[in-house]
């Protein structure tokens, strides 16, 4: 991405955004963009699978509990929930005098709290209507094996749900990448806070957001293509031969 912003910059040179140092804030942008996502994706992952199962739980109090959560995650916009995370947190008495104040005081990691919650709770959902729609032959068979509850999920259930689930986690992926363009609220210098930082220095709303939306295009598609290759390779067995 840095080498295709240098290569672009002599044939943007007559336009005065587009200079070394403000292609070096793009690329600033893109990095905290990417790197947000990212790290929010794979917590969110690793929480979201055994929230999944908990969801699918015939204990009571625990499968209420994850519903309740992904309840309320869904239902409330992200620029809420970061507001909150990001301003909220603050207020907790005690909290500025704590040793975890250092980390809430700064913007990111109240953004990712927000964002790694928020994905995490989509993405619970997608497993766990994933999980519920194993067909029963498959659980039958594994009974019939002698597998405990336990093997049969790691065995037979997550890896069925997840090929099952893998197109809808997809476009959780780039959701969140598009959602991530609130971060710049709470000062987080993305790839939307300097197109809108450029754009307050040099008065040139078109030239700066369409240069970013280029970017967050080239992410999608970027993302799309890799989704389709694990499509390719992890539904294989359903392509007609």
């Amino acid at each position: 991405m840095q080498e295709l912003l240098q290569s672009l910059a002599p044939w943007l040179s007559d336009n005065a955004i587009f200079t070394p140092a403000t292609l070096a804030q793009y690329w600033g942008g893109f990095v905290n963009t990417v790197q947000l996502v990212f790290i929010s994706l794979v917590i969110g992952l690793f929480l979201a699978v055994p929230l999944s199962i908990g969801r699918a739980s015939p204990i009571w109090i625990v499968r209420k509990s994850i519903w309740l959560y992904t309840w309320i995650f869904r239902g409330t916009p992200l620029l809420i929930q970061l507001y909150i995370a990001y301003y909220g947190l603050a207020f907790i008495p005690g909290v500025q005098d704590s040793a975890i104040w250092p980390l809430i005081k700064d913007p990111l990691y109240p953004a990712l709290l927000a964002f790694l919650l928020n994905t995490a709770a989509y993405t619970t959902e997608i497993f766990y209507g994933a999980i519920k729609a194993t067909p029963r032959g498959e659980l039958e068979a594994a009974r019939a094996y002698g597998m405990s509850p336990m093997l049969a999920y790691r065995r037979i259930i997550l890896p069925s749900a997840l090929r099952r689930a893998l197109p809808a986690y997809g476009n959780e992926v780039i959701f969140m990448l598009h959602a991530s363009a609130i971060a710049s609220v709470v000062t987080i210098a993305d790839l939307t806070g300097v197109a809108y930082n450029i754009y307050s220095r040099y008065y040139a709303p078109f030239s700066a957001f369409i240069f970013v939306a280029l970017c967050y295009m080239v992410l999608s598609f970027s993302i799309q293509g890799i989704f389709r290759l694990l499509e390719k390779r992890m539904l294989a067995h359903l392509q007609p031969r």
